[in-house]
């Protein structure tokens, strides 16, 4: 199967979107228990969500589920929350906690190895070359990272999650002009609600490609399911009327961002 899906643009944004793949290989795909099986974790629609909202960005996406190996996480296993519930380089549990594997077929670290190889490898070097492509055509690239979640989840943090969560490391992935963009949009956002760097501070691809003083800025934007799904829960069925509504500011945030982008090449 192939590993990511590529579209090359002119922008200087690229939209990465590292958990919208639902491919399970089947050798792997036997070894998932029942609540395995649901993918219940996947950022569902996100690609469609944000589809022709930036027609020039180039897009970089993974094919292959999380529950394969997640290619949001340090490839050392790093946990990029220490002392905080949250899910591994290849996840044992979903994000409620339980178990996603059956008995004894758990992946092993040879499993965790040849997986990193085959996927999680080939997904960054796609995203790492179009970050080289779209500097040397602008002198700045921005990685916006686009992902999604439920809005309530005990295992992973209390109460009501916001609407946009904005990601950049506290400040550091990114020009301040680019973090206060997306939030300035987020909070005039009538009937939406918006954090910056709160219980999501950026994952792996933001904390790892953002590097402002090279000219690669990065940041994530995790969005609450519930802004663009019927229901957070099987078939997680996309909404076209919460989506519309919501892609209009999406819209706004990415073109202002762009516009940043190539003021800041200059």
């Amino acid at each position: 199967m192939a590993v990511f899906e590529l579209t090359r643009g002119t922008s200087p944004v690229i939209l990465a979107f590292p958990h919208t793949g639902t491919d399970v290989p089947p050798d792997i795909r036997a070894r998932l228990n029942d609540n395995g099986l649901l993918l219940a974790d996947t950022d569902w629609h996100i690609h469609e969500l944000y589809a022709g909202l930036l027609p020039d960005a180039t897009t970089v996406r993974a094919t292959f589920h999380r529950y394969v190996i997640d290619a949001n996480r340090d490839p050392e296993g790093v946990s990029l929350y220490p002392g905080q519930n949250t899910t591994g380089l290849v996840p044992k549990t979903d994000f409620d906690g339980k178990p996603i594997w059956k008995e004894g077929e758990a992946p092993i670290e040879a499993d965790v190895a040849q997986r990193l190889a085959a996927f999680h490898a080939p997904y960054h070097a796609a995203l790492a070359a179009e970050i080289e492509r779209v500097k040397a055509l602008h002198g700045i690239a921005v990685v916006y990272d686009c992902h999604s979640i439920r809005s309530h989840i005990p295992f992973l943090f209390e109460g009501r999650l916001p609407d946009f969560n904005i990601g950049t490391d506290m400040g550091r992935t990114c020009d301040p002009r680019i973090q206060a963009a997306a939030a300035d949009i987020s909070a005039s956002a009538e009937g939406y609600t918006h954090v910056v760097n709160g219980r999501f501070k950026g994952g792996w691809t933001t904390r790892h490609y953002g590097r402002p003083e090279t000219g690669v800025h990065a940041i994530q934007m995790e969005l609450a399911q519930i802004t663009h799904l019927a229901t957070e829960a099987p078939p997680f069925a996309y909404d076209a009327e919460k989506a519309d509504r919501l892609r209009v500011h999406l819209k706004t945030i990415l073109e202002r961002i762009e516009a940043i982008a190539l003021d800041l090449k200059h």
